[in-house]
């Protein structure tokens, strides 16, 4: 039986269409090329870095890592994808390949930079937390950026200590204290306006025991002199006392007997 299904043409078609598929084949970049060298990929992952294509760098960095595995190189490649992927807003995926880095090369003379990237990273995610904003939410928000921030800044600085980093990390040691301790004043103070004494008071006080040097702990005592004095606890209140003047004799909230100097803590609300 003879069909009248036009077989030459289809033939044709799919002849050229399979001839197209081999061109295509036939024409993969370069940087997919096994002939291509680590560190020719290398090369061109830094131009896309400086030119701010994370995209493009992340890719070759990728292939680096893989061409290079165990040498120097590839060390390098994945030091600088973790910068690439937290630039492109990868945050998680920057600090899964640091720890990574972290862990599998304890010895590498690039564990002071990947600790200082793995705190940067943390500190600019969580920059907003101290803005309070006019009308934002007074609920207790998440502090942990913060915390392991000053985690790596804090290994880089004992175990680094000559590192050209580790300046930089101590600086950001001290902000991040002085942040955390002023948020937890910031919450007691909002408790405290709110009549919740009991919660301003053990706020005030996770202020002062967590961060007694920072500035804030000098309203924090205040604070909790004024929740103790609001709960009848004049034992607590007594010593809130003690220790304010004895930290802070100077203290605009000392001033004939303790009371708030222009109540200036009221006037943010």
């Amino acid at each position: 039986m003879t069909s009248n299904f036009p077989t030459r043409p289809l033939a044709r078609i799919l002849a050229a269409s399979a001839l197209a598929l081999l061109a295509a084949c036939s024409s993969t970049p370069k940087e997919d090329d096994p002939k291509v060298t680590a560190e020719k990929l290398y090369a061109d992952a830094k131009e896309d870095l400086a030119s701010g294509n994370w995209d493009a760098a992340i890719k070759a960095l990728e292939r680096v890592e893989g061409r290079a595995a165990g040498t120097l190189l590839a060390q390098q490649a994945q030091l600088e994808l973790a910068y690439a992927q937290w630039k492109s807003s990868e945050k998680a995926l920057a600090l899964s390949t640091l720890d990574r880095f972290i862990k599998l090369n304890p010895s590498s003379p690039g564990l002071d930079y990947a600790l200082y990237l793995r705190g940067i990273v943390n500190f600019n995610d969580n920059l907003g937390l101290f803005g309070y904003l006019a009308g934002q939410s007074l609920s207790e928000r998440d502090q942990q950026a913060s915390r392991d921030a000053y985690q790596s800044f804090k290994q880089l600085a004992e175990q680094f200590p000559e590192s050209k980093y580790a300046e930089d990390a101590r600086v950001r040691m001290d902000y991040i204290v002085n942040s955390l301790a002023d948020y937890d004043v910031h919450v007691a103070r909002y408790y405290l306006k709110r009549g919740a004494y009991v919660a301003a008071a053990n706020r005030a006080q996770q202020a002062v025991q967590g961060y007694p040097q920072a500035p804030a702990a000098e309203e924090a005592l205040f604070i909790m002199f004024q929740a103790y004095d609001k709960l009848g606890l004049k034992p607590l209140k007594d010593d809130a006392e003690r220790v304010l003047k004895a930290n802070f004799p100077k203290s605009a909230f000392v001033s004939d007997g303790i009371r708030a100097k222009d109540k200036r803590w009221w006037q943010f609300w």
